[in-house]
């Protein structure tokens, strides 16, 4: 329960920083006490149905193998990339796309509204504040390439000092002004929608504020656990939240102060600075979850061929979770310190942030209802009965969050959808090229009759061509033969597959067919989540019969994509950016961990 604490409530946890901050500023002089009651209220009750409700009894139970995340829920559809399944797999991506818009938005409010609290106590900070929180996000991901192992078992004990911090604060303020407690009545929130027209309807905007971070308690689920996950939310997590939103209200009501944080106002004087560093050390936890998880989903979404290879490092030996992507990780540190300094402050950056958490839920819940029906055999009305309450809401704050696209919540929205393109343009691409490959394939039969009558030489060693091709010869082996008039005694078209599990069992690995004398085809299995090493697995192939050598030669066709003539200006666009990616990607060796000097790359000049 405490490394559920560090890891996956940081976001939620920090939250309070500027929910209700960001509510103070949308309603300006309007912000009276029963409006801010309205605004406990709604708060309140949106932890209660999004996340108590709907994450942690519903989508929670929905586990592929364990593991979570909205590419997880994904697979649990059994959609394939053709007909009606093509718009879940599209909902699904999209959803998972959207994160990374999130990602490079969390770490610049929450650290920033973090050292904000400076202020509090005094103003000479004030022209400092956004280079001090620019440092830190700069420091912070610059040492992502150390790995997260070390600062990771700090994390929980950390976390929970925070959310016993709030506690305390909270019930401070709350004993003071115990009327606030009114609020748990859900008619305050109802009032406050009804009663302020367009403006009730756009605070909750401000409110789901208090929401982000609700879907990291599906997509850290296989670090975690469900039943520590749903323990620290109900009794640690849920409650400091609540006492502290209370708190802030109640001392907002008798003192207001529209131009102060009410998070920080909680404090006496004397404790700013220490809840400062303290603040400063949750929402750098906060952002190490979002870009952990970044880098989690950018592995799973390129095993399971949705994104172009980047060069994945392992951070530790023991934790297949602890990675380290160079690429994922520096583009994030140049947006998000773009964002920290084009805003500038916690209050203009909130006006950004939600457009693309609350559409992720949106799709979140759209896709549970499809695993409610196909996996878990539900009748339709239990499933609309069910998924019609939740999209409701999750709607409610969708649209509410749109009126936030002008003040900025294009940004991530546009960046998601970038990432989208090109997640679809790669899958494009590769399933061109896998059929370019299967035309040009040959049946073995005939390859065989062709190294008889052409009297191929058979070299010693053993050859391995990677491929995606099985039950025929792969072009890759027929351009060789072709050029080198020889094959090595034992040859093997190797394809290594992802499935849509995290793990596969270690009896399910492999699977071995002899195609005809000294050529195999052999299948290795991993699962999304899985770091492959074919070496690795290679060498329990000869348990099996496949005589495999230690000096093995790699062999890898890198297509340089181009289109064929006549094809339509989107299609030549998709095959341009698809080209580019490929020249791009990462190379095999560090992919699969092929031994340096043991591979060898044949290009090839291929339409599509």
């Amino acid at each position: 329960m405490l490394l559920a604490i560090g890891i996956v409530y940081g976001d939620l946890g920090t939250s309070p920083l500027y929910t209700l901050q960001t509510i103070v500023h949308l309603m300006g002089g309007g912000f009276t006490p029963e409006a801010a009651l309205g605004s406990l209220s709604l708060i309140v009750w949106a932890l209660i149905i999004t996340i108590s409700i709907k994450y942690c009894l519903f989508v929670m139970r929905a586990d592929n193998h364990g593991e979570g995340g909205i590419l997880a829920l994904m697979a649990l559809t059994g959609a394939r990339w053709s007909g009606r399944g093509r718009w879940l797999i599209a909902l699904g991506l999209f959803g998972a796309a959207l994160i990374y818009g999130d990602g490079i938005i969390t770490p610049a409010i929450s650290v920033l509204s973090a050292v904000e609290g400076l202020n509090v106590a005094t103003d000479a900070f004030r022209p400092y504040t956004m280079p001090i929180a620019v440092a830190i996000l700069v420091g912070l991901f610059a040492f992502q390439r150390h790995g997260t192992a070390t600062v990771g078992k700090a994390f929980g004990p950390v976390m929970l000092l925070w959310f016993v911090t709030m506690a305390v604060l909270g019930i401070s303020a709350v004993a003071r002004h115990p009327d606030v407690l009114r609020a748990l009545n859900p008619v305050h929130g109802f009032l406050l929608l009804t009663t302020h027209g367009l403006l009730g309807f756009t605070l909750l905007g401000g409110v789901f504020l208090a929401l982000t971070g609700g879907e990291a308690l599906y997509a850290d689920m296989g670090h975690v656990g469900r039943r520590p996950i749903r323990l620290a939310w109900y009794g640690i997590v849920l409650p400091a939240l609540v006492l502290n939103y209370a708190g802030q209200v109640g001392n907002f009501i008798a003192s207001p102060d529209p131009s102060a944080n009410p998070f920080f106002k909680l404090a006496p004087v004397w404790a700013i600075y220490p809840l400062v560093a303290l603040a400063t050390l949750a929402t750098i936890i906060a952002s190490q979850a979002i870009i952990t998880g970044s880098f989690s989903m950018t592995r799973q979404a390129m095993q399971l061929g949705w994104f172009p290879g980047v060069r994945i490092n392992q951070t530790s030996a023991e934790e297949y979770g602890q990675i380290y992507v160079p690429f994922v990780n520096w583009t994030m540190m140049c947006l998000t310190v773009a964002l920290t300094i084009s805003f500038g402050s916690s209050d203009r950056l909130a006006g950004a942030y939600g457009a693309a958490v609350s559409t992720t839920m949106v799709l979140t819940t759209a896709l549970l209802y499809q695993v409610m029906r196909r996996t878990w055999q539900w009748s339709a009305v239990q499933a609309a009965a069910i998924a019609s309450v939740l999209l409701t809401v999750d709607l409610a704050f969708f649209l509410a969050n749109l009126f936030k696209i002008e003040q900025g919540g294009w940004i991530p929205l546009l960046f998601g959808a970038l990432v989208f393109g090109i997640m679809t343009t790669w899958h494009f691409g590769l399933d061109a090229l896998h059929r370019r490959s299967m035309a040009r394939s040959e049946h073995v039969d005939a390859f065989y009759a062709d190294l008889r009558d052409q009297h191929i030489v058979r070299v010693p060693g053993t050859a391995i061509f990677l491929t995606r091709l099985g039950h025929r010869i792969p072009p890759i082996i027929v351009d060789y033969v072709r050029q080198a008039h020889s094959l090595h005694q034992t040859t093997i078209a190797l394809t290594a597959s992802f499935e849509g599990v995290p793990r596969i069992r270690p009896t399910d690995r492999i699977r071995c067919e002899q195609l005809c004398e000294g050529l195999w085809h052999i299948t290795v299995h991993f699962g999304f989540v899985e770091i492959p090493d074919l070496p690795t697995v290679l060498a329990n192939a000869k348990e099996v019969g496949v005589p495999v050598h230690n000096n093995a030669t790699y062999y890898v066709e890198r297509h340089d994509p181009v289109s064929r003539p006549r094809r339509n200006p989107f299609a030549r666009f998709q095959i341009a950016l698809f080209a580019f990616m490929s020249r791009n990607s990462a190379h095999a060796i560090d992919r699969f961990r092929i031994p340096r000097g043991s591979l060898v790359e044949i290009g090839s000049r291929m339409e599509i």
